[in-house]
């Protein structure tokens, strides 16, 4: 039988409270708070960061497929899934796809890849985010949050069982984004929940549950998509579920984060599941997807990332620049990046591997042809290094470097395997810094230039 085997979510290390944005606007401010993106971020960074969590220690040679969901990927031209595998230095011969254009992609990725591994093809790695761009003092600023999730299916070792699925397609105009717009369009609120989302989320579960028998009464948890937080409690109550069943939609505490919330919410209710438990999951977005789901055991590491209370409160001001709606001074230096050097470099720019001296066994990093210990001469083997904890060697701060979040910290991380790395560090305060305080590293955009976008790796402080 397919199932769950794994499920991992990345909230941004930035929190932003609604009366942090109506007090900007001298505006009314409902309860609860947003994540925002770093400016280093964006949804393929998050997306690889909740595929990181989910894949832990597992065999990366099992991975078959994988697949990439996001409204807002960055490129229209240019596979994200693929760059996903790359960073997250899997096997070059497996499958790989886009999926997007509603936040029911993540789901649409999700039941192609059952039917992948139905079909016998293997382990297929789902991963999804995003972070859209929604325009300053409209009710959606406060809203929308930004976020990943990442699940890994499989027909083995499954914590979870997929029994059955339903999908439906609707034409609707409720929310969109022309090829043009900079910021989400909507609709009437009262026309795009009782003529879409109702409509169809109703439509779905109804369908599944009477395909399968299945009374309001015999689900230990309903998990739907919702818009804003409120509306799926209408919807469940409607079809004789109660209080206790429905799942907490993490509006209030994440913001709705489009492709990512209904993965968000399983993983929510998944962690709290007990063996046996039956649940129903919908998402919404052009239309409903609804799944059966049977909870199975599961083990502590099946199920990561929620960490709600985590991260730091961000001005309203400092919202505006990650964003780029202000102009702040740019970066004084900027490399000018070159696809065929990327190309050629991309075992360790992207994959993050060094090399290991096969005389010596020194480990440096990036890879070098000569080993600086006892000059032996392409005689090495990669060593991969992106799940290698390390600590600060050293660092400094620099407040003329430009950015929208100065200062800028440059590092030399010392892995826990020797090799030393040069890169920047984020999600951090600045004074909380110390030498040999313990880091990981992690994925980030770069900057745009040349018209491309320019990803590499940074270290992050470990419990900050």
């Amino acid at each position: 039988m397919v199932g769950i085997k794994k499920i991992a979510v990345h909230l941004p290390y930035y929190r932003l409270s609604r009366k942090t944005i109506g007090m900007a606007w001298g505006a009314k401010a409902g309860k609860g708070e947003r994540r925002v993106a770093n400016f280093d971020e964006d949804s393929v960074t998050m997306a690889i960061e909740a595929g990181f969590k989910c894949l832990q220690q597992e065999n990366r040679d099992k991975i078959k497929g994988l697949y990439f969901a996001s409204t807002t990927a960055p490129y229209w031209e240019k596979q994200c899934a693929a760059i996903c595998a790359g960073v997250l230095d899997l096997s070059p011969g497996i499958r790989t796809g886009d999926f997007g254009g509603s936040t029911r992609s993540s789901t649409n990725a999700l039941i192609a890849a059952i039917d992948a591994v139905k079909a016998g093809l293997g382990d297929i790695l789902v991963v999804t985010a995003d972070c859209r761009p929604t325009l300053p003092r409209s009710p959606l600023e406060g809203i929308m949050g930004d976020g990943g999730a990442a699940v890994l299916l499989g027909d083995s070792d499954i914590i979870c069982h997929i029994k059955d699925s339903y999908s439906a397609w609707n034409d609707i105009t409720d929310v969109w984004r022309m090829d043009k717009d900079n910021f989400v369009k909507t609709w009437e609120d009262r026309f795009i929940v009782q003529m879409g989302y109702e409509k169809d989320i109703t439509h779905s579960i109804t369908a599944i549950m009477e395909r399968n028998n299945l009374q309001a009464d015999r689900v230990d948890k309903l998990v739907m998509y919702s818009p804003e937080g409120t509306s799926h409690q209408r919807v469940a109550k409607k079809l004789g579920f109660k209080p206790e069943q429905i799942q907490d939609s993490l509006v209030d505490r994440t913001g709705n984060t489009g492709s990512a919330q209904a993965l968000m919410m399983l993983a929510s209710a998944l962690a709290a599941a007990k063996p046996g438990e039956t649940i129903l999951w919908a998402n919404f977005g052009s239309g409903s997807d609804t799944l059966l789901l049977e909870m199975g055991e599961r083990d502590a590491s099946s199920v990561t990332g929620l960490t709600l209370e985590a991260g730091k409160e961000l001005s309203y001001q400092k919202y505006l620049a990650f964003r780029g709606l202000v102009q702040t001074p740019q970066e004084l230096i900027r490399l000018f990046p070159s696809a065929s050097v990327m190309w050629r470099t991309r075992k360790w720019s992207a994959a993050l591997h060094g090399s290991k001296c096969n005389v010596c066994g020194l480990i440096t990093f990036p890879i070098q042809r000569v080993c600086y210990s006892c000059k032996s001469k392409d005689n090495f083997e990669e060593f991969p290094l992106s799940g290698k904890k390390g600590k600060v060697f050293s660092y400094s701060l620099d407040n003329l470097a430009g950015g929208p979040n100065p200062p800028t910290i440059q590092t030399i991380v010392e892995t826990e395997v020797g090799a030393r790395i040069y890169c920047l560090m984020t999600d951090c305060e600045p004074e909380e810094i110390k030498i040999e305080a313990p880091v990981e590293m992690i994925y980030r955009r770069f900057h745009e230039e040349a018209g491309f976008y320019n990803y590499y790796w940074k270290c992050r402080p470990i419990g900050l």
